[in-house]
């Protein structure tokens, strides 16, 4: 069944040093010819992209489909290259995205948090510390309702509690300072927790783990919606205040949903599901890969890694989706798996496999692949494989986009 959902990996795996001569030298390092065709690249889906945002839905502010993730995108590039241009479109871009803001959610994906940070981050590259700041008292204004919340508010990234953290850690990183106080992060962190133990303890389940979470009624598994998402959070050094609840609360959670994965190495949508049809960044194991790798860093627990590297196996076997290119569910988001990895183990296979996954991601169009509903957005469409190529050009320092801390 899943085959339905992924097309046959046409490309040879990686056998050594040997075999990668057009993409990276013996020493790792990326050969100049495959760098400036990856440039390219991203100049021709550049130029096809802001052709195609012309029929955009201009009142679409989020970072997920609309504004916001475009504004994310001339970012990164910025970052990248160093061309003054590119961040002058991100200001376009996040201005339009602050004109349409909705006030509905309160998250980095798709809530109104999002913009604010970006625009933030915009106006301190440009130097303008007023506008700066504006946005991050904006953006703090939500912290007490997203800490307090009101009994509907969920705790995973695209609409609940830590998608708004994701914003206060986007801020810090991107200033190269404490410019959120750490106590915020760890209110949103001990609200979350205290979430997880509420469910925990009303489903009766708080032997088998003290945490569980649900995004409608489901108790979602990957990293969108899911445990693994919120798991990836928890463990970040110095986010939850107390060593005892990392170990007594968090550790045993993850040991429970490692016990949920197919004998295949992937993982199910939510929990309950014996269907292994999934290989998303959103559901499956190329966003699992996140909490493995983390956990690994902070128990030490060496199955963890290895499970990881299991993940990669199922990636490069069937993560060449006929969804398409995009980052949520598409071949660009599962090649940040590899990167993940690479940066992990420091093992030339996974740079590889992320530049074959590349190389797939350059012939946009020519797979038969379905064109998604927004066909030029962040997360589903153009602009998050031009993203990931970008990355490829820094895989030291590549981090899914929106989510990876």
């Amino acid at each position: 069944m899943s085959e339905q959902r992924a097309l046959k990996n046409p490309y040879a795996d990686y056998t050594g040093p040997g075999c990668t001569q057009d993409m990276f030298d013996m020493q790792g390092n990326m050969t100049h010819q495959f760098a400036s065709h990856v440039s390219r690249k991203i100049g021709e889906l550049l130029a096809i992209m802001e052709n195609g945002l012309k029929n955009a839905d201009p009142r679409d502010c989020t970072c997920y489909t609309g504004w916001a993730g475009i504004s994310l995108l001339y970012l990164h590039l910025h970052s990248v290259f160093g061309d003054p241009s590119y961040l002058q479109r991100a200001l376009d871009y996040v201005s339009l995205s602050l004109r349409s803001l909705t006030q509905r959610w309160v998250t980095f994906l798709c809530g109104d948090a999002g913009p604010l940070a970006i625009a933030a981050v915009v106006y301190h590259r440009l130097q303008k510390p007023h506008e700066a700041e504006e946005c991050v008292n904006r953006l703090l204004q939500f912290h007490q309702c997203v800490v307090q919340g009101n009994g509907r508010l969920p705790d995973e990234l695209l609409y609940g509690r830590v998608g708004y953290l994701y914003s206060l850690i986007f801020i810090n990183r991107q200033f190269q300072q404490e410019i959120i106080p750490i106590q915020y992060i760890q209110q949103v962190c001990d609200a979350v927790l205290l979430s997880g133990q509420s469910l925990s303890q009303k489903n009766r389940i708080q032997e088998q783990t003290p945490l569980m979470y649900e995004w409608y009624q489901e108790e979602y598994v990957g990293a969108a919606h899911g445990l693994s998402g919120i798991y990836y959070y928890l463990m970040q050094p110095g986010f939850v205040a107390g060593e005892d609840r990392l170990s007594s609360l968090v550790k045993p959670s993850v040991k429970y949903m490692c016990q949920l994965k197919f004998p295949s190495g992937n993982y199910p949508p939510y929990v309950g599901d014996s269907r292994d049809l999934l290989v998303h960044w959103c559901h499956g194991a190329p966003g699992i890969i996140y909490m493995l790798i983390q956990a690994f860093k902070v128990f030490g627990v060496k199955q963890y890694l290895e499970d990881a590297l299991q993940c990669g196996e199922v990636i490069w076997q069937r993560g060449l989706l006929k969804k398409g290119y995009g980052l949520c569910h598409g071949a660009a988001g599962n090649g940040y798996g590899f990167l993940a990895l690479y940066k992990i183990t420091q093992d030339p296979k996974h740079l590889y496999r992320a530049c074959v996954f590349a190389d797939w991601c350059m012939n946009y169009g020519k797979h038969g692949c379905r064109t998604p509903d927004t066909p030029f957005s962040l997360f589903e469409g153009m602009a998050g494989t031009i993203y990931f190529l970008a990355d490829l050009l820094q895989p030291a320092r590549a981090k899914f986009p929106a989510f990876e801390v």
